[in-house]
């Protein structure tokens, strides 16, 4: 079966909150817009998505979400451009990762049309949500889980998709301060770590909240089995430049393959910047450090972009990186927010227009 637009049934709030939304003051996520679109796979069928106010969701106590852990997510923008046009950026590489996560995890896959056409359709009805302001964006948050009931451990039965918005501010003001993490591991070879499912998420925060008891912002995670490489920063793919060169890791089991990071990959190619995708190792970097050839690191993902990371801990030393003008991360970060936000020409076909 397939969808189109029309096909989604509609259900409008009688009074819509975008009154009560300070957009001049935005935090990350933490406001919503006033519809979501839920569709529910049930009998081995997506049934008909429907867009509905935003609310809560009711769930039996025995739902497998709640026992089992079946949640996968994606993280997506939409921006406007000074025309008052909106865009999204690279969405079928979502979808494409979505599907990825949900294979991994036993969640039926969501068919492009319906993650296309649902996503669509709920931005066409919420468009004046897409805040205007330098650096702001309409959060995406496409997700799955699963609804079925039962305490038998197996898949579930029926699962529920959802999209929601939360016009944003930036993610990360700032540079941050990391700590890289010698005992504890993200993910582990064979796992879950390349899938968008919750419980990586869940299972960072013990360790990331040690960090900052520390007086760090966040972690950069190691191998799961000597703690010799350096694989994700937090939540975000990693960078590294060495001299004049932009490293980061291969995409693995363990490690995500973030839009951003790919996005900027190619970038930097057009750009002239040497890169090389190979496993870093924890010492190369303090010694990097050590000898002055460490220019700058950064996390990359889509809530953040690029985030500079301004220094890191390891084994009890702190070491800080300098302040560049040319700096790498910068130039990479502006050239893909320009594509964003249309101020620029998009000649990798990222950009992708919503025509109301």
């Amino acid at each position: 079966m397939s969808i189109s637009s029309k096909d989604i049934i509609v259900e409008k709030v009688k009074t819509s909150k975008i009154d009560q939304i300070d957009f001049e003051n935005l935090a990350f996520g933490s406001v919503f817009t006033d519809h979501m679109l839920i569709c529910t796979y049930k009998n081995g069928a997506w049934e008909t998505p429907k867009i509905t106010p935003y609310q809560p969701i009711t769930l039996d106590p025995s739902s497998k979400i709640f026992h089992y852990g079946q949640s996968i997510f994606e993280g997506m923008k939409a921006y406007k451009d000074k025309n008052n046009d909106v865009f999204l950026f690279r969405p079928l590489e979502n979808h494409k990762r979505f599907n990825i996560s949900a294979e991994r995890m036993c969640i039926p896959q969501i068919p492009e049309d319906y993650f296309m056409e649902g996503l669509i359709a709920l931005l066409n009805l919420e468009k004046d949500f897409i805040p205007t302001q330098e650096g702001s964006s309409l959060y995406i948050r496409p997700f799955m889980f699963a609804s079925g009931n039962g305490f038998h451990a197996s898949p579930a039965d029926e699962y529920k998709f959802i999209i929601a918005f939360a016009p944003s501010g930036a993610y990360f003001s700032g540079k941050v301060k990391v700590l890289i993490e010698e005992k504890y591991s993200r993910s582990a070879n064979g796992g879950v770590g390349y899938a968008k499912a919750g419980g990586n998420y869940a299972g960072q925060f013990y360790p990331t909240q040690l960090a900052v008891a520390k007086g760090y912002n966040q972690v950069i995670w190691t191998d799961d089995t000597n703690h010799e490489f350096i694989e994700e920063a937090g939540a975000m793919n990693i960078f590294v430049r060495i001299n004049d060169t932009l490293l980061t890791g291969p995409t693995s089991d363990r490690i995500l393959d973030g839009i951003t990071r790919k996005s900027i990959l190619e970038i930097a190619k057009d750009l002239g910047i040497k890169t090389e995708v190979r496993k870093i190792t924890v010492k190369e970097v303090v010694d990097a450090a050590k000898d002055g050839s460490l220019k700058e690191m950064f996390g990359a993902g889509t809530a953040a972009v690029i985030s500079p990371i301004s220094g890191f801990g390891f084994r009890d030393t702190d070491y800080d990186l300098p302040e560049l003008e040319n700096s790498y991360g910068l130039l990479l970060k502006k050239t893909i927010t320009d594509i964003q936000y249309n101020k620029s020409e998009d000649k990798y076909g990222w950009r992708v227009k919503v025509n109301a």
